[in-house]
């Protein structure tokens, strides 16, 4: 039966720790391994990331000719604060009562293996177009295994050329999604010298922080009111600009030597997020202070009346598509002809402790991916 392969492939995943801190490497062999035993041409990428440590992006495809499906899923998990399903660790996959447990089995290494399960019950001979999988590393923590991707993949760069019909398989329950947020976040540092505060030998970071922070709230404020930063089709309709401050000083009689203020904010479809960033620099480098830009992604939104959407819609039995507030691998996959977001399980298990997803999410999962890949492909 379908489903006990999709509960194989994604038992030999969640299997493979891959948390984003270490390298992804176990995760990523599996998914090739996978590939290779479904009949796909594939493709395996080494990359460090910022940290130095070996991640590992995985590329297939089967199928020959032009345009067709690519499916895009991420093999990093986030990590275990703690665990207490009895009888199974983190990286021990079990089922239990209808779900299949383990980190990572919801987001999104359910998906990953639900849609190769899918693929392989397709007969290569009846494709008139080409199947695609990708798997990423990072992205978790700023989309890294994805940006390399694009720059780096020849599939992918077929995939793009071949104007195929993109889809991200994260968990969304089964319904279309047809656009989400993008997600932009910078970080500035104000640099001081420590002393005891009541001598004259310090210098306190956070005076040339305050400045930056006044700023940082007027945009705050205009966000949430004016039309320009609002779009009625995401809820909450705002960019979502947050502030977050820390000076890191153990003790109220030290002159805080450094002050660290970051600002994540998501833009919608329209709006034009260096404008902001922009702002923030021209205050940052008034007062001298260091501001890096540590990610940017647009936002994803393909028209929810276009084909591809609505042939979704047909198989997922859905009315309507919708949006959603958080991010994606999708951010650096925008140059596709199109793209939605679909997959099994639920958003509400994803980076929970215990995290399990449905053995009805999957089965109804590989089942509609397997008709998806025949009307498209």
């Amino acid at each position: 039966m379908l489903i006990d392969r999709v509960v194989e492939n994604v038992s030999r995943l969640v299997a493979a720790p891959s948390v984003s801190i270490d390298s992804n490497r176990g995760a990523a062999m599996v998914a090739a391994d996978l590939l290779e035993s479904a009949g796909f041409q594939v493709e395996v990428q080494e990359f460090a990331d910022p940290f130095g440590v070996p991640k590992f992006n995985v590329a297939g495809r089967r199928g020959a000719g032009v345009g067709g499906l690519a499916y895009f899923g991420h093999t990093d998990v986030v990590p275990v604060s703690s665990w207490s399903f009895a009888g199974s660790g983190p990286f021990e996959p079990a089922v239990r009562e209808g779900r299949l447990y383990g980190r990572g089995s919801c987001d999104m290494k359910g998906s990953v293996g639900c849609f190769i399960a899918a693929a392989s019950q397709v007969d290569a001979a009846s494709l008139r177009a080409p199947v695609y999988v990708f798997c990423t590393a990072d992205e978790e923590v700023g989309f890294h295994g994805a940006r390399h991707l694009v720059r780096h993949s020849p599939l992918y760069r077929e995939a793009v050329a071949g104007r195929a019909e993109g889809l991200i398989g994260e968990p969304t329950e089964l319904e279309v999604v047809h656009g989400h947020k993008g997600i932009y976040g910078m970080r500035i540092v104000s640099r001081g010298r420590a002393a005891h505060s009541s001598t004259r030998g310090g210098l306190n970071a956070n005076l040339a922080m305050i400045p930056v922070l006044a700023e940082a709230r007027r945009i705050h404020d205009e966000t949430q009111t004016d039309p320009r930063w609002l779009h009625p089709e995401f809820d909450p309709p705002w960019i979502s600009w947050n502030i977050g401050i820390n000076d890191h000083t153990p003790a109220v009689n030290i002159t805080p030597p450094q002050s660290v203020c970051t600002i994540y904010f998501r833009p919608m479809p329209g709006q034009p997020p260096g404008e902001l960033i922009e702002r923030m620099q021209r205050v940052a480098a008034s007062e001298g202070v260091e501001l890096t830009l540590e990610c940017q992604g647009d936002p994803v939104y393909t028209d929810p009346a276009a084909p591809f959407i609505r042939r979704l819609l047909a198989l997922a039995g859905r009315s309507a598509s919708k949006t959603v507030a958080y991010g994606t691998d999708g951010v650096a996959f925008t140059e596709m002809h199109s793209l939605a977001v679909f997959g099994p399980g639920s958003i509400q298990q994803a980076h929970t402790d215990d995290e399990w997803i449905a053995l009805e999410q999957l089965e109804r999962g590989a089942a509609i991916y397997e008709n998806l890949i025949r009307s498209v492909c």
